[in-house]
């Protein structure tokens, strides 16, 4: 076994969310460790969730009558029947005083929102919704940067019962479209433009068009972030948020200072979620209130061990699950820090002077962010003080060894970094972190409490020491309650569960540790299988992008002579170019740390590689691209026009 990393302070364990819980399951448990509480929360899982239920306090109007009914039906499962609740009203939960938000633009200016005044923005924007005829089931969608608006926006509409759903406003017009013209949303909150690495983004047009596009809108409500109070007159139906707020519009501005909650069943529907879109139009994923909230506060309370008064922060847009994800740290009474713009603008240390000032105690980012600020040379270390971090969370990608060096060496000593894995399917993790247990280099450290993850071979047979695909064999909270127009759950049962009838199969390829942690070598989609032998993407990508004069890298499968040969396309970092020796060093260093199979027949440099809006890479566009074929919805992408390198290069044909 791998030495530890880092290893948690008798201290920290003794004082952890996950302790506490423990503790109070141990009449439960076989031994007191994580182990027997993980294994009693798969084997036991109705007991366990009813028990972690209690322990946050969930709030409900109406009790639930059972936790689990249908235990052996995936997908079919139902959850915490009898149940009523409100996601809002877990979430504005009177007791917490103190700060909520605080809000960063790229331009440096800083607003700060109590929770009072959260509370009252929420109920004053709750009522003039409902006033406009909006109620349980109806659709609002939100086009606007990580700005406090929208999470007043979403709260107002989760008290309410109306389900929320949300995109980044980088994107363009036609992304929009096949998103939120699926679910017809009767409002749209907007923004008039936004800042990014120091450019002034004008959404506008895009607004103009989407609002012309979409007839169930009966209102387009603006915010104003680029202008005080811009001119939207060329939008159909729009009309200024802080009037709109105010009350101007008929509506009286004074009312109570809290929301009136709905008391709605567990699987109401929250939120819509949307599929990459990059294997076809998005799938539009529909999450219930319940469900949502008991993952993400278990995963925060426990896993993350987020306590009342803590300051947290996620570098995300409103476009990724892990904005919906860290909201909800509001729920434990945390202090919520938002961001929206570029990490590295003006500087790569902008982040961590947030980071500092407001004492974070969670800093959640992407692992592509980490290895970018490595690349850049930047030392949180060395310029900012971070005496109240406690742990660092790394998602969207595999996170590399060497990334673990790096953050350990010039972030911080004592630190949990958890690098985890779930995804917008199950809007959570799968395979979390754990302020209990050690961190081993390159290692995910477990597998989340009330979730039997598993990995399968071919034939869905357990395996353990080798790769196989990510499964879950029991029902969890968390499920979709189903996907959008989707008559009998055709969409739904295919995309999970056609691969192992009855078990969840997410598409990841991954590895169990004999620790009991994980190792992700990519998606499974995205495998590449030269000679018939499986091998994924990460593990090429961990060494490659190693070297110092490598950005970043994406690796694919290209039909070759009747089999299947690895292409890997590097971008460069400024000053350095792809030459002979360096394509060399890189084939050795792949021969070497994973093996022949591995080793790209053609090395090829790009001035760009084209990603989701979440940050992802996609190599599924590319491989298409390389074929001749055309990449399905490359208008899903934040970069579509990297695709133009990929498209029959001379160099991949030539025999």
């Amino acid at each position: 076994m791998t030495n530890p990393i880092w290893r948690p302070t008798d201290r920290r364990v003794a004082e952890s969310n996950m302790l506490r819980f423990l503790q109070a399951q141990a009449h439960r448990l076989e031994h007191r460790d994580y182990q027997s509480l993980y294994r009693w929360s798969v084997g036991s899982s109705a007991e366990f969730w009813a028990a972690f239920w209690e322990f946050n306090g969930i709030r409900s109007m109406a009790r639930y009558r059972s936790v689990l009914t249908g235990p052996d039906r995936m997908p079919g499962a139902r959850w915490f029947e009898g149940a009523r609740l409100n996601y809002a009203d877990n979430l504005l939960r009177p007791e917490h005083r103190g700060t909520a938000l605080v809000f960063y633009s790229e331009r440096g200016d800083r607003i700060e929102m109590s929770r009072d005044e959260l509370r009252r923005d929420v109920a004053a924007l709750a009522r003039a919704l409902r006033l406009m005829g909006v109620g349980e089931g109806d659709r609002v969608a939100g086009l606007l940067p990580n700005r406090p608006e929208a999470v007043v926006a979403m709260l107002a509409c989760a008290s309410l019962g109306a389900v929320w759903s949300s995109c980044s406003p980088d994107f363009g017009a036609g992304a929009v479209l096949d998103r939120f013209g699926q679910i017809r949303p009767k409002v749209l909150f907007a923004t008039d433009g936004y800042f990014y690495n120091g450019k002034t983004i004008d959404c506008r047009p895009t607004l103009a068009r989407v609002a012309e596009r979409i007839d169930s809108l009966e209102a387009v409500i603006v915010v104003g972030y680029v202008e005080q109070k811009p001119d939207f007159s060329g939008i159909p139906g729009a009309r200024g948020y802080v009037d709109f707020l105010a009350g101007t519009e008929g509506i009286e501005a004074d009312g109570p200072a809290a929301p009136e909650y709905r008391a709605l069943p567990f699987s109401h529907p929250l939120y819509v979620m949307y599929s990459s879109g990059t294997t076809g139009v998005p799938k539009c994923i529909v999450h219930g209130a319940g469900g949502t909230l008991i993952q993400h506060l278990k995963e925060l309370q426990l896993h993350c061990d987020i306590k009342p008064g803590d300051a947290v922060f996620y570098f995300t847009t409103t476009g990724w699950m892990m904005w919906n994800w860290i909201v909800s740290a509001l729920a434990l009474g945390a202090t919520l820090v938002l961001f929206d713009g570029s990490p590295f603008h003006p500087d790569p240390g902008v982040l961590w002077r947030i980071a500092e000032r407001e004492r974070l105690a969670v800093f959640g980012t992407s692992a592509k962010y980490l290895s970018a600020l490595e690349k850049a040379g930047y030392r949180p270390a060395e310029n900012v003080r971070l005496p109240r971090l406690a742990s660092l969370l790394s998602t969207g990608s595999p996170l590399a060894p060497s990334s673990f060096d790096f953050v350990y060496e010039h972030v911080k000593e004592d630190l949990q970094l958890s690098s985890i894995a779930g995804g917008t399917d199950i809007i959570g993790c799968f395979i979390s972190g754990n302020p209990m247990l050690p961190v081993l280099r390159g290692e995910l450290q477990c597998a989340a409490l009330g979730l039997a993850v598993d990995v399968f071979d071919d034939r869905g047979r357990p395996v353990r020491g080798q790769k196989g695909e990510l499964v879950c064999t029991a029902p969890f909270p968390s499920m979709p309650v189903s996907f959008w127009n989707d008559p009998g759950d055709a969409m739904y049962r295919a995309a999970y569960f056609e691969r192992f009838p009855g078990v969840w199969c997410h598409g990841d390829y991954v590895e169990m540790t004999p620790s009991g942690g994980f190792i992700i070598h990519g998606r499974s989609d995205a495998i590449l299988n030269p000679g018939g032998v499986r091998i994924g993407t990460s593990e090429i990508y961990r060494i490659v992008e190693d070297f110092e004069e490598v950005a970043e890298a994406i690796a694919v499968g290209q039909e070759w002579e009747g089999d299947v040969r690895v292409v890997l396309f590097v971008r460069m970092q400024p000053g350095h170019g792809l030459n002979d020796d360096l394509v060399e060093r890189i084939q050795l260093a792949v021969r070497r740390n994973a093996s022949p199979r591995h080793v790209p027949a053609k090395v090829v440099d790009t001035p760009d590689i084209p990603r989701t809006r979440s940050g992802k890479i996609v190599e599924l566009a590319v491989r298409d691209a390389i074929h001749g074929r055309e990449p399905v919805n490359a208008d899903s992408l934040a970069n579509p026009e990297a695709l133009d390198y990929f498209r029959n290069r001379i160099e991949l044909t030539v025999r």
